[in-house]
């Protein structure tokens, strides 16, 4: 298991997951793992299905038709929920990308669950910031204007900033912390109010 743990590859370096030929059965043995890495794949599974009805939904316009919304109104809920669903998009793939890497090197584990149930919805929210402020001017980078005229662009840079949230939320926090004098004392994980 040692071997397993010092592996840093966790994606198509190694193919073969720690198996020899032919050795097709799962190491998930217990039936409480199968049934929780079955919740897990339906739960994101579900989601990417959603995501692509609801991106269906919004650019064929049917917010509108139900909400009796004019088309001046609609533009921004079309280009920021193009925003959001794009991120949750990226955060799904990204989700369901370590779904998959997991069980099969067999660090699927229970305490993920968390982590995989909001990943896709943390990834929609910041795309959606993000969005928000490159097209106010905030975060130059690209030009404004071009992101307000252009869908693709949205949805494409959407889809990186939720793919890559992770990451994104890193910088934006050590951003933060250089705009906002943010002064920490310790790790950067450990919790500020400890209790003696």
């Amino acid at each position: 298991m040692s071997e397993l743990h010092n592996q840093n590859n966790f994606a198509p370096t190694d193919t073969t997951d720690f198996r020899e030929r032919l050795e097709w059965h799962s190491n998930y043995s217990e039936p409480e793992a199968r049934l929780g890495i079955t919740i897990d794949a339906a739960y994101i599974g579900a989601v990417f299905v959603l995501v692509v009805a609801f991106f269906l939904i919004l650019w064929l316009g049917y917010p509108k038709k139900w909400f009796g919304i004019s088309d001046r109104q609609y533009t921004p809920i079309f280009f920021y929920g193009l925003a959001w669903l794009s991120g949750t998009l990226g955060g799904t793939l990204f989700d369901l990308k370590w779904l998959y890497h997991s069980v099969a090197k067999g660090w699927w584990n229970l305490d993920r669950r968390l982590w995989r149930i909001f990943t896709p919805h943390i990834s929609g929210g910041l795309s959606f910031a993000v969005i928000a402020l490159m097209s106010a001017g905030v975060i130059r980078v690209f030009d404004s204007a071009a992101i307000k005229s252009s869908y693709p662009t949205v949805v494409g840079i959407g889809f990186l900033v939720g793919y890559f949230s992770d990451s994104a939320i890193a910088k934006l926090s050590e951003l933060a912390d250089t705009l906002f004098g943010v002064l920490r004392k310790g790790p950067r994980n450990a919790p500020h109010d400890r209790e003696k």
